[in-house]
């Protein structure tokens, strides 16, 4: 159940960007503005952050293997044989909030140079409110409920066409 939880956030991720993108077709800036936020919000997953700061590293590590050793990030104390249990996120050999508050004010600046601000609040309340309409119509009992919502308006019908 939690795997079919995590797949659902993501469709509405990738809905609420894509309804997002297709506002910004005209404005190029803010396309890119949009996909800096995009990021930016993926970023605060943590697998997302882990598997970019993997793939990050390796790519240097293939070009300055010098460069990807100073991208670790800190060694972490062990305490009794045991790490941590609330272990920090790092990007690059920074902790994750530093990628997040840079990629949050380039893209705010992007947004407020491409004057895109009023079309990114009707994307995202357009997306939002297609995330919640698509949350709610997509319960598992919609056909029985329907189903029992016919039958109850037939016998009112039978009823009224008796008299």
């Amino acid at each position: 159940m939690r795997k079919c939880r995590v797949s659902y956030r993501t469709n509405y991720f990738i809905m609420i960007i894509f309804i997002l993108g297709l506002g910004f077709l005209r404005r190029p800036l803010a396309i890119v503005a949009a996909a800096l936020t995009a990021v930016t919000i993926a970023f605060l997953n943590d697998s997302f952050a882990g598997t970019f700061n993997e793939k990050v590293t390796r790519t240097v590590r293939q070009l300055s293997p010098h460069l990807a050793a100073k991208m670790r990030p800190p060694l972490t104390p062990v305490i009794r044989g045991r790490p941590s249990a609330k272990r920090a996120i790092y990007i690059c050999g920074r902790p994750r909030w530093v990628f997040v508050f840079i990629f949050s004010v380039v893209s705010l600046i992007l947004w407020y140079v491409s004057c895109g601000l009023l079309t990114l609040s009707w994307g995202l309340a357009i997306g939002l409110l297609a995330t919640i309409l698509h949350a709610t119509l997509r319960t598992p009992n919609l056909k029985a409920r329907l189903n029992t919502f016919r039958e109850e308006f037939r016998a009112v019908w039978r009823n009224y066409s008796e008299l």
